[in-house]
C-alpha cells in the first residue's frame, strides 16, 4: 500500500505528500521532467545550465537572496540534472517551510535568467566540464554512452561542450524554460513534520501562476537505443596507473519495469560483495583484477547494464572472456536458490535503509512520478522476493548476448 497522499491540481501539477511526525524537519522536493532528453539541437547541455541559471534569481528575489532565505534558517538546497528529470531540493525545519518554499517556487516559475549572470555561470558550467575531463573514469564511461546510443540523448553528455555553451543565449535558455517548466511536468513531495492540510495549501499558493508556454525548436526523433554485434573502443590516457574494462548491454526501460528489476537483482547477483560470482572468482580466487562491480542503471527510454573492472593491461583480454562466461554459465544452468536469497536479502535491505528519512522518501516518490507513476515506488521489495531461478535465467538470455554488447578498454600511456 502507498504510504503517501497523491493529488492533482487544477493546473496539472502533482503533489505529494506524506507526514512523519517524529520528526522536525521537512523535506519539498521538486522533478521536473526538463532533462537532457528534451533539448533540441543546437541547445545539448541546456538543462544542466539552466538547472544553475533557476539560482540567478527573479524580479523580486534578487540572484544569492533565495541561498541567503535558506542558510539563515539552517536550511539546505540541492539541484541536479540527469537525462530524464531536473530536480530541486529543499531542507528545512517544519516551521520554515512556509517562508522557504514559495521562494523556490519563484526562482522555478519565474527565473528570469539576467545576461550578465549568464555569462558567469556559464564560466562556472565551462569549468565543470573540464574537471570532467580529468576524471578517466568519468571519461570512459561518457566514451562508452556514446558508443552505445549515438545519435539519442543518452549518448550525450549531460553538461554538454564548450562549444555548445558557448553558442547558447539567455534568450534560448528562456525559451527552454518556459516550454518545459510547466505544471504538467511538475511532481513537488513534501515529506517530514508537516500536515497534509497545511502543506497542500502552501503548495497551491506557491505553485499558482505560471507562465504561459513557449514553443522550443523540435526535438528530432531518434531510433531506439540498441546494439547489434560488439561494438568495442580502446582509449590510451595520460595519468591514470590502472586499465579500465567496461562492458554494457542496453536493455529495456522503465516500460518493462518488472525485466529492470530482474536485471537489477542479476547485477547484483554478479558482481556485489565478496561472495559474489564476478568479485569470488576475478578478484578474491584468480586475482585478476584490483576491483570489479556491475551496475543497473534504470532510465525511461533504455536502461543500461553495466559490469567495469579495474586491473593491469595484460588482463583485459582474459577477463572480458571470464566475464561473458560467468554470464553464459547463468544463461546455461540458472542461478541456485541460495544465489538468489541472498541477492533478495541484500537489495530489499538496500530498499529499506533507502527509505528511512524524509529525503529518501521525497527522492524515491519524484524520480518514480517522474519516469513512471509514484505508486510504483514502493512495489520493489515485493517484486524482487518474486523472480525465482527460471526467469533470471530467461532474462540473461533474453538481455546479456555475447553476440551484442559494448566494450570500452582505458589503458595507461
Amino acid at each position: 500500500m502507498f504510504p503517501a497522499s497523491v493529488f492533482r491540481l487544477d493546473n496539472g501539477l502533482t503533489f505529494i505528500h506524506q507526514e512523519i511526525p517524529t520528526t522536525p524537519v521537512v523535506v519539498a522536493d521538486v522533478w521536473v521532467r526538463a532533462g537532457a532528453v528534451r533539448e533540441p539541437e543546437p541547445w545539448f547541455g541546456m538543462a544542466h545550465f539552466l538547472e544553475h541559471m533557476i539560482f540567478k534569481g527573479t524580479a523580486t528575489l534578487p540572484p544569492g537572496m533565495f541561498d541567503h532565505q535558506i542558510e539563515n534558517r539552517g536550511g539546505v538546497s540541492n539541484a541536479a540534472t540527469s537525462y530524464d528529470y531536473a530536480n530541486y531540493s529543499l531542507t528545512t525545519a517544519a516551521p520554515y517551510l512556509e517562508d522557504t518554499l514559495p521562494c523556490l517556487a519563484d526562482l522555478l516559475l519565474n527565473a528570469v535568467i539576467p545576461e550578465d549572470e549568464f555569462d558567469r555561470e556559464r564560466d562556472v558550467v565551462l569549468e565543470e566540464i573540464r574537471a570532467g575531463y580529468d576524471d578517466p573514469d568519468s571519461v570512459g564511461f561518457q566514451c562508452l554512452l556514446e558508443s552505445i546510443y549515438q545519435d539519442h540523448p543518452y549518448g550525450r553528455s549531460i553538461l554538454g561542450t564548450e562549444p555548445e555553451l558557448m553558442q547558447q543565449s539567455p534568450e534560448a535558455m528562456r525559451c527552454f524554460h518556459r516550454a518545459h517548466y510547466q505544471p504538467e511536468n511538475m511532481t513537488v513531495v513534501i515529506a517530514g513534520g508537516i500536515a497534509q492540510k497545511p502543506a497542500w495549501e502552501l503548495v497551491q499558493r506557491s505553485f499558482a501562476d505560471f507562465a504561459e508556454p513557449l514553443n522550443c525548436p523540435q526535438i528530432k526523433p531518434v531510433s531506439q537505443p540498441g546494439i547489434r554485434g560488439v561494438i568495442r573502443q580502446e582509449l590510451t590516457l595520460p595519468r591514470i596507473e590502472q586499465a579500465r574494462l567496461l562492458i554494457a548491454w542496453v536493455v529495456p526501460g522503465v516500460e518493462q519495469l518488472r525485466t529492470a528489476y530482474g536485471l537489477d537483482l542479476l547485477s547484483v547477483l554478479l558482481a556485489e560483495g565478496r561472495t559474489s560470482r564476478l568479485v569470488r572468482d576475478l578478484r578474491e580466487e584468480l586475482q585478476l583484477v584490483q576491483g570489479i562491480c556491475s551496475n543497473f542503471s534504470l532510465q525511461c527510454e533504455s536502461s543500461l547494464f553495466t559490469v567495469t573492472a579495474w586491473l593491469e593491461p595484460e588482463h583485459i583480454e582474459r577477463v572480458e572472456d571470464l566475464i561473458l562466461s560467468h554470464v553464459d554459465e547463468i544463461q546455461t544452468n540458472g542461478v541456485s536458490e541460495q544465489e538468489i536469497a541472498r541477492t533478495r536479502r541484500l537489495l530489499c535491505n538496500e530498499y529499506a535503509f533507502s527509505t528511512e528519512t524524509p529525503n529518501q522518501l521525497t527522492g524515491l516518490y519524484g524520480y518514480y512520478n517522474t519516469i513512471a507513476q509514484a505508486e510504483l515506488a514502493v512495489t520493489y521489495p515485493h517484486q524482487i522476493q518474486s523472480f525465482g531461478s527460471q526467469e533470471l535465467q530467461q532474462l540473461a538470455k533474453q538481455h546479456l548476448s555475447p553476440k551484442n554488447y559494448a566494450v570500452t578498454i582505458l589503458k595507461p600511456m
